[in-house]
């Protein structure tokens, strides 16, 4: 289960990120962008967060994901669209020269901290 590396990692992101000149902050959320072809499992990631956070400053903060499509341009045609199903040829032309545009991130939208 690498949800649980990944888990630990935003934790540790999410705890350098709190500004040291703000006492007692209470981070709220913690925003996440996640490609289809990341390979995550959205519940498995929540519930390893929900353990990390565990007697950290991110106590009780929720995790929210936001899942990017995966989405494909045609080297040969120049179609642009969003693959929804596992087959990687473009559906216009046939083509199997594609490019992914998007579907592969892991990243940290947003860390919302309380007044």
């Amino acid at each position: 289960m690498h949800e649980m590396g990944i888990a630990a990692q935003v934790v540790e992101i999410a705890e350098a990120s709190i500004p040291e000149d703000i006492q007692n902050a209470k981070v709220e959320c913690v925003n996440l962008n996640i490609g289809r072809l990341a390979a995550v499992v959205p519940e498995s990631l929540r519930f390893c967060f929900n353990i990390m956070i565990e007697n950290t400053r991110l106590a009780g903060a929720e995790l929210h994901i936001s899942e990017i499509p995966v989405q494909a341009l045609c080297k040969d045609c120049r179609h642009e669209w969003i693959i929804d199903a596992p087959v990687f040829t473009c559906p216009q032309c046939d083509s199997g020269a594609l490019e992914i545009l998007s579907g592969r991130e892991l990243d940290i939208s947003s860390i919302e901290i309380a007044d």
